[in-house]
């Protein structure tokens, strides 16, 4: 039987030992069935075979993204946007627009803003925008989505006053002088008000999941890690049905409802290449954006401030007896820890639940993995736990987060060289819209860990750089061995998925400042070709 396609004049890298360079790829239906010399791909051409010249671009297995909130990066593009706003009259006007564009009475959400941008720094207060938003409840996210800005209507129709007591797990910020809430939520605390924000329609989801595929699309992502895919799984199934998935999707459940994912009788695996559940995730701690990562020592710049545990680990002990539960069911367990005492606590739930069980392939993920103590890093090692991290937030928070944590503590922070070089499974991915879904940059950030405002030209802890090759082989088959999918995908070879992703320029042969301006040319996708510059 003849190929449905061959692809050709590019330079392929296959990732495979055996064969690492070819010249030429053979598809039929949505496999690869050879890669090698184009005289060997082109004899399995018949007269139906579409014979796909690449023009002389750099070919790479399909990327994989590790850790993303697809749906709600959808809605993040159609929403208000205010990740660069950086002053209150800024702030404040972006938000005035949004009311504008909006009914009398509508939300506005999302806005990713980041207030490390405002001189000087502060976090925003709900006066800023109640003036320009009197019709209109406001609760926008800072881009970490640990923390949220409130205006005074949104606090009201919550009833959020000075008596309402911050959660576990949660913060609601006061004014120091009068006691009255600031518009600032922390973690748990915002559930307070997320509890009333209607849900959008489902016309507005078809609208944010065609966004969000064609984001993957264009930046050369072929396979997602869906860390909240309980928000949007009712649309991927639907969007399944039909054949307009263009990413395959490896969807997370939350670990909180571990007891309904058993009863089920969900596994690991459950699905197929295109959509598949992959196991539950649960929360440690916050951020350090946020102040709500949790650490053994104070923030340097908030003395007495340790940061804070998620909600979801109280009361005390409930995480490690869902992480037991579902290690018993044998479901993969992802958790999102970002402090060292976070990472800690999640690492001794992890032995915990193994040694309760036989030895088997557990992959258990920390998510983030941002501030590790150095002696966890051979707990990491010997448990086989992977770090599941986003490079581009290691050159986003470069700009301050040592003042934060301090030098000390940097050293070990976004350790990408360290988890390698001890052996531990690293998966690169993005957070989107925490950070753009654009591995090319992280890609970037990975090589060089230069802060994105210029400064520290030699990057941030450069000690904890790494190759090249290295952080593709993170974003590829780090990606597959962290979804137990290394048989399927992350290599371009016979009886692999024909995921592939063409570049304008090898990103092994350029300077490592050029490898940002690398620009993805095509998207194939199962031999489908999913985007085309």
């Amino acid at each position: 039987m003849k190929a449905d396609a061959v692809y050709r004049n590019a330079s392929f890298l296959t990732l495979d030992p055996v064969r690492p360079r070819v010249d030429a790829v053979a598809v039929r239906g949505d496999e690869i069935i050879a890669a090698g010399t184009e005289s060997a791909i082109l004899a399995l051409a018949g007269s139906r075979t579409r014979r796909v010249d690449l023009e002389g671009g750099f070919v790479l297995p399909g990327f994989i993204d590790s850790h993303v909130h697809l749906l709600n990066g959808g809605l993040a593009l159609l929403s208000v946007h205010l990740r660069d706003a950086a002053t209150r009259a800024e702030f404040a006007a972006r938000l005035a627009a949004a009311a504008a564009a909006r009914p009398k009475g509508e939300w506005i959400l999302n806005g990713d803003w980041d207030h490390q941008l405002f001189r000087p720094v502060e976090l925003p207060r709900r006066e800023w925008i109640d003036a320009a938003t009197p019709d209109h409840p406001v609760c926008v996210n800072r881009l970490d989505e640990h923390m949220v800005l409130c205006n005074s209507l949104a606090l009201a129709r919550a009833r959020i006053d000075r008596t309402t007591l911050s959660p576990p797990g949660g913060e609601i910020v006061r004014d120091p002088a009068t006691g009255e809430p600031t518009g600032i939520l922390k973690d748990a605390a915002m559930d307070l008000v997320a509890r009333i924000v209607p849900a959008p329609s489902t016309a507005e989801r078809r609208r944010a999941l065609d966004a969000a595929l064609r984001c993957a699309a264009e930046r050369g992502v072929t396979s997602v890690h869906d860390v909240s895919g309980e928000a949007g799984l009712d649309l991927y199934r639907e969007y399944r049905r039909a054949g307009r998935l263009t990413v395959r999707i490896s969807f997370y459940m939350p670990i909180s409802r571990i007891d309904e994912v058993l009863r089920m009788g969900l596994w690991t695996g459950f699905g197929d290449d295109v959509l598949r559940f992959a196991g539950v995730k649960g929360f440690a701690d916050g951020s350090l954006g946020s102040g709500t990562a949790a650490f053994f020592e104070s923030y340097s710049d908030e003395p007495g401030n340790r940061g804070l545990f998620h909600g979801e680990m109280f009361p005390e002990g409930i995480m490690a007896r869902r992480i037991t539960a579902a290690d018993a069911g044998h479901l993969q367990v992802a958790v999102h820890a970002i402090g060292d005492r976070a990472i800690d606590a999640i690492l001794s739930h992890f032995e915990e639940a193994a040694a309760k069980g036989p030895a088997r392939d557990r992959r258990f993920r920390i998510e983030h993995a941002q501030h590790v103590r150095p002696a966890d890093f051979d707990r990491f090692a010997r448990l086989g736990v992977i770090a599941s991290v986003q490079p581009y937030h290691a050159v986003d928070d470069g700009r301050w987060a040592e003042g934060r944590i301090g030098p000390a503590r940097a050293r070990t922070t976004y350790a990408f060289r360290t988890f390698l070089d001890r052996g531990i499974p690293l998966a690169f991915g993005s957070d989107w819209p925490v950070a753009p879904m654009d591995p090319i940059q992280g890609l970037a950030a990975a090589v060089t860990r230069a802060p994105i405002d210029g400064s520290r030209a030699g990057g941030w802890v450069p000690e904890q750089k790494i190759r090249p090759e290295e952080a593709v082989r993170a974003y590829t088959l780090g990606g597959a061995y962290a979804e137990f999918a290394e048989g399927r995908k992350g290599v371009l070879k016979a009886g692999r998925l024909a995921d592939m992703v063409v570049l304008d320029k090898d990103p092994f042969a350029v300077k490592p400042g050029a490898i940002g301006s690398i620009r993805v040319l095509r998207t194939i996708c199962g031999g489908a070709e999913v985007f085309r510059r």
